[in-house]
């Protein structure tokens, strides 16, 4: 066994209870969507989808999509365990500022005013509690 795989076997050992999920250009702003994440961030799995469930913002919905996802990766890297027992949190959400798209609007008098439609990335680690 050389080196390199040693470096690999191991990086999976310390990687095996964290998964991430990427959302990249949600058409959001980021100003809205982080609301909706700040309540997520360092909770219970389960407690977050419930809260994601049943908020009326729109930003829920695609956040939930995420979460989900990211528990998808989180069981397809441990096929024997269950995600009910892992005591899995939200160890890190991230929702940074994407392209915007700048369009113009007509103003009085023959001007035009910018509009600019916002949209982001969002990044969901899941870890579990131990590794808080």
């Amino acid at each position: 066994m050389t080196q390199w795989e040693v470096v690999k076997d191991v990086l999976q050992e310390v990687t095996q209870d964290v998964a991430k999920a990427l959302h990249n250009d949600c058409p959001s702003s980021p100003r809205k969507m982080r609301l909706v994440a700040d309540i997520i961030r360092g909770v219970e799995v389960d407690k977050a989808l419930a809260i994601l469930k049943f908020s009326k913002k729109e930003a829920s919905n695609k956040l939930e999509k995420v979460l989900l996802s990211a528990m998808a990766n989180w069981q397809a890297k441990n096929e024997g365990a269950d995600i009910e027992e892992a005591n899995l949190i939200v160890k890190e959400i991230m929702v940074d500022s994407a392209r915007q798209l700048k369009r113009l609007r007509p103003a009085p008098q023959g001007r035009g005013h910018r509009i600019r439609k916002r949209s982001n990335h969002i990044t969901l680690i899941l870890g579990t509690k131990d590794n808080k």
